[in-house]
């Protein structure tokens, strides 16, 4: 196995994934809307990222928050945003689609593969509420994806460890299992340790001041006890220091 750490950022806006390359990540993963677990980002965010990125820039195929159950509307959303990603020119997608009774959706799954073409796929968090690990690491295997981003089916990846170093060891060189979920500078070499996995998916965010000199009190546009003059991007910093940290942790 090798000994070069992978540092994937998830990024919620084009100035995160500018600062996740600064930091020195290997790739994006650029979603919107973090606080629903990400969702597709806009046609005009993607151009843009793909711009000004020398590092890989992946895209969330995810059409709503929520669960992973798709109607068939949504399912096409799917379809033409796979499609928009290559005419775009990006490096790699990101999807999850389940069954209502928790396994994976295999067909749909394949579908969005082969829309990929050359574009490699990865699983997201989905399978983290699949109802057999197992079976879903074997299910996801089938459809052509080669790699699956899972917290261990745990709330955080240090959490699901153990599950995660079972995973690793199920998938060998088939598929990269690649934590995600609570992966900070403090604990990322701990994670290197106890999984075995090389590939790891972090946000690396912190909030910055707005620029704003006016500021009305009286009115809210966002959910309540959010700041609205506090804006949370990734921060090349913490990036620089969770690959420091990963890599003492081998």
């Amino acid at each position: 196995m090798s000994n070069e750490i992978v540092l994937e950022i998830c990024a919620g806006s084009v100035t995160s994934c500018l600062a996740a390359q600064e930091g020195g990540a290997h790739r994006v993963e650029f979603c919107d809307n973090l606080l629903e677990g990400g969702t597709t980002p806009s046609y005009g965010a993607l151009a843009a990222a793909r711009d000004r990125l020398w590092i890989g820039l992946n895209a969330i195929i995810r059409p709503r928050g929520g669960d992973f159950l798709y109607s068939e509307v949504e399912f096409e959303v799917m379809e033409r945003d796979v499609l928009m990603c290559r005419k775009i020119g990006v490096d790699g997608i990101v999807i999850g689609l389940l069954n209502s009774n928790g396994s994976i959706d295999i067909p749909r799954t394949k579908r969005l593969v082969e829309l990929a073409g050359t574009m490699p796929v990865t699983f997201h968090r989905a399978f983290d509420v699949a109802a057999d690990p197992q079976q879903a690491l074997e299910d996801i295997i089938t459809t052509g994806c080669t790699r699956l981003l899972s917290s261990g089916q745990a709330a955080t990846a240090m959490e699901g460890a153990a599950l995660l170093k079972q995973l690793q060891q199920q998938a060998g060189e088939r598929l990269i299992v690649m934590p995600g979920a609570g992966v900070r500078g403090h604990n990322i070499a701990e994670l290197v340790q106890h999984t075995g996995c090389r590939e790891f998916h972090s946000s690396g965010r912190a909030p910055f001041p707005s620029a704003m000199t006016y500021r009305n009190p009286n009115v809210k546009m966002g959910a309540p006890g959010q700041d609205e003059y506090s804006i949370v991007e990734t921060d090349a910093a913490l990036v620089r220091e969770l690959l420091a940290n990963a890599q003492a942790g081998l």
